[in-house]
């Protein structure tokens, strides 16, 4: 297994507007290869935007969403990951024959649809059905796995995708900068983003502080850490529908240390080289190696009822 360049990105998405969004995925993917990246990453419905689907009919998401792999973003993205010779991740909305929606984030190449992962704890939209399994796929030797957004915080989700064999997982989200039970979470004004030209400085406190990054660290880098694997975290910059969202974009590496991060207000990407032997070095794989499942695989596996709560939701 080689070292691989991995760039995440981060953009302002245009709420519903494929066409844009995509022109934006395919300057920022060349831009990345010309740099040398094997793969770039965006975040959970990069494709069509997000938080404005909270707001959509069953009829309107269907009109949105796409059979895969039969769609003209999957084909869209294999001509980007084509012309510049580069792995795309992306999310957009999925339908199937039944007019089941689920939120899907997709992993594309040259030579078509590599990987698919349904998001498991889907909120936006009550129309919007949960994924039922874990996805994992190789990229040039190395093993992948993709977690969007809210699964990430169900700690089981990370573990159960690094013993079926990731390396590295990609998690897109679009998250940050909401109201939340914690203290210190809200809303960041869009007044802010709109002078932030004239007033950096107002913007960037609260983009770093609780309401953003530095929640973001509190655990981010922990499901690195602990599986010892890499994280590839990819968020939006910028107007959401009418939530503003901090960015961030990084690459964490299994030691639990952040090796690339997108620091501006732009549209951008960031990239790191991943090494194999970090792998091996990591204390994350001494811990898995040192599991005793028989312990608490009944304690795990013992009967639940999901009750997920969003607050902002509300």
């Amino acid at each position: 297994m080689e070292k691989l360049k991995i760039a995440t990105a981060q953009f302002e998405n245009f709420s519903g507007d494929k066409a844009k969004n995509l022109a934006i995925i395919e300057g920022l993917a060349k831009q990345a290869s010309e740099k040398g990246a094997d793969v770039i990453a965006f975040h959970e419905c990069s494709v069509h935007g997000y938080t404005f689907a909270r707001k959509l009919s069953k009829e309107q998401i269907l009109d949105l969403a796409e059979f895969i792999p039969e769609s003209k973003t999957v084909a869209k993205l294999q001509e980007i990951a084509k012309t510049y010779k580069i792995h795309i991740l992306a999310g957009f909305l999925e339908k199937d024959e039944n007019n089941d929606i689920y939120k899907a984030h997709v992993c594309v190449n040259e030579e078509g649809l590599v990987a698919k992962h349904r998001k498991l704890h889907p909120f936006i939209n009550p129309h919007i059905k949960p994924g039922n399994t874990y996805c994992i796929f190789e990229i040039k030797g190395w093993k992948c796995g993709i977690l969007i957004c809210y699964d990430n915080n169900v700690i089981e989700n990370v573990r159960a995708t690094k013993l079926l064999g990731a390396d590295i997982i990609f998690m897109p989200h679009v998250t940050m900068c909401t109201p939340s039970t914690r203290p210190g979470a809200g809303f960041v004004d869009p007044q802010l983003w709109y002078n932030r030209e004239n007033d950096p400085t107002s913007l960037k406190l609260e983009f770093e502080g609780m309401k953003g990054r530095a929640w973001l660290m509190k655990w981010l880098p922990s499901r690195a850490y602990d599986n010892g694997i890499y994280v590839v975290f990819s968020n939006p910059i910028g107007m959401d529908d009418d939530q503003l969202k901090n960015g961030c974009s990084m690459i964490i590496d299994p030691y639990g240390d952040v090796v690339a991060e997108c620091t501006s207000f732009e549209n951008e990407f960031a990239m790191a080289t991943l090494n194999p032997e970090a792998l091996k070095l990591a204390g994350g794989n001494r811990y898995a190696t040192a599991r005793r499942p028989e312990l608490y695989k009944d304690i795990i596996g013992q009967d639940h009822k999901s009750d997920q709560k969003v607050v902002w939701m509300k």
